[in-house]
């Protein structure tokens, strides 16, 4: 299995986290958004849920997908220390 480092990598990936941060979504709205075919969406959603960055419901023949906030943890982890950095250096708010 894929690192989350490597799965979110993929800049389709991204974009389908970007259209879940905002709402939940089907699988058809999320392949209209992004342009992709609805087989490959799929694909990208089931790495993306393997990953524990997504997480599914199923409704009726729909599969709805959100983002899994819990599952970004060691991502954003290793990203704190540069996060810190880039905060210090160039004069942003700190939190």
């Amino acid at each position: 299995m894929a690192s989350k480092f490597e799965v979110v990598a993929e800049p389709a990936r991204r974009e389908i986290l970007d259209l879940l941060l905002g709402a939940q979504r089907p699988v058809a709205e999320i392949a209209e958004a992004t342009g992709l075919s609805q087989p490959n969406t799929s694909r990208h959603l089931r790495i993306l849920r393997e990953a524990g960055l997504v997480e599914r419901r199923i409704e009726g023949q729909r599969r709805v997908y959100r983002v899994r906030a819990e599952g970004f943890g060691e991502l954003a982890a290793w990203l704190a220390p540069y996060v810190r950095a880039w905060r210090e250096s160039s004069g942003a708010p700190q939190r």
